[in-house]
């Protein structure tokens, strides 16, 4: 069950206002196994609040997103191959995150929360991911199907000599990845071996990072102890949905500053002003000394290229990138990274 305590409205407010923009992307998961949620512009989709529970759900998969007492939103930025990646993290303390932490293939029983009603008959199975903060299930109508995964219940999905993932690629169920502040529903199948995830909602399981045990990926700046339980990525300046390049929106970039100056951390927000003022007033980069640690280079990376893409390209910025920007001390990418 989803906690259901109050929230800051404003915070709800936000997020039933980037609910309803077709360029936001959702996502529910860990480090290793997410599950998304974006849709297209002309697709049809059921926008419904309930109390202070807001969801929406498409023919192809639905997010629901509850409030919680202790709901903190952390916006963030990173620097990827060629730009940056924005998203605004839902967090909760680490003693508020906590799901069931089940590490077999369990029955649950109906779904009495599913997002749409036809489904709450469902029964769902969690996978065992063990995850600390979400639980990962799948949702299941054919009783044969339930059948053959009942009777193989209590052992881990990636036991040597297992068949139930088998069964569950050949049954194509819903996939259901439910946290503390919300749940994302696919409904879409699941790709072939070495297939292509469809647009739109899907789900990926990687058991090699699962295996690291992290709740994000280490390139997220998050404070201690707080654990991410949903993810938005509002529309980015740069890119579709779907992760396509296209021609600068200032409009979208000055959106996203604003939800950055009010739920970003304080201390890279005042890094990221002084490099802005630096480079405005024509500074060479020695002439400052700036934090070492892996989020301030961070930081300091998507100014300079936010600089790049929204002003003139002036011999200054260009120094500054030339010290900064270096594909040397670029992190690797967040394979994990979504909606893209």
């Amino acid at each position: 069950m989803i906690d259901r305590m109050p929230t800051d409205p404003s915070v709800m407010s936000l997020l039933a206002e980037q609910l309803a923009d077709t360029e936001a992307g959702w996502s529910v998961g860990t480090f290793g196994a997410i599950a998304e949620f974006t849709r297209e512009s002309n697709e049809a989709i059921d926008l419904t609040q309930a109390g202070d529970a807001i969801r929406a759900v498409t023919d192809k998969g639905g997010i629901g997103i509850a409030p919680h007492q202790d709901l903190r939103p952390i916006a963030s930025e990173t620097p990827t191959t060629d730009s940056w990646a924005h998203r605004v993290a839902l967090c909760l303390p680490l003693e508020r995150c906590a799901m069931s932490g089940r590490t077999e293939l369990t029955e649950i029983g109906p779904d009495h929360d599913a997002l749409r009603d036809r489904d709450r008959n469902g029964v769902l199975f969690d996978l065992g991911l063990g995850a600390l903060h979400i639980d990962a299930c799948i949702r299941l109508d054919d009783e044969d199907v339930v059948a053959a995964l009942r009777s193989r219940v209590g052992v881990s999905l990636f036991a040597p000599g297992n068949d139930a993932m088998a069964i569950i690629f050949a049954a194509n169920p819903h996939r259901v990845f439910i946290s503390r502040v919300g749940r994302v529903e696919v409904f879409q199948p699941i790709p072939p071996p070495g297939g292509r995830s469809p647009d739109g909602p899907h789900t990926h399981v990687l058991p090699k990072l699962l295996a690291h045990g992290r709740a994000h990926a280490a390139t997220e700046p998050l404070p201690d102890r707080w654990i991410p339980c949903a993810h938005l990525y509002p529309a980015h300046p740069l890119r579709d949905q779907l992760g396509r390049k296209r021609a600068l929106r200032p409009g979208r970039h000055a959106a996203f500053q604003m939800l950055l100056e009010r739920f970003g951390l304080p201390e890279l927000l005042t890094l990221k002003r002084q490099v802005i003022e630096a480079v405005a007033a024509g500074q060479a980069p020695e002439t400052i000394v700036l934090p070492s640690d892996r989020f301030s280079r961070a930081t300091v990376r998507v100014a300079l290229r936010q600089l790049g893409a929204t002003e003139q390209l002036t011999p200054v910025l260009v120094e500054w990138l030339a010290v900064h920007d270096r594909l040397d001390l670029i992190d690797s990418e967040n394979p994990m990274e979504a909606p893209h």
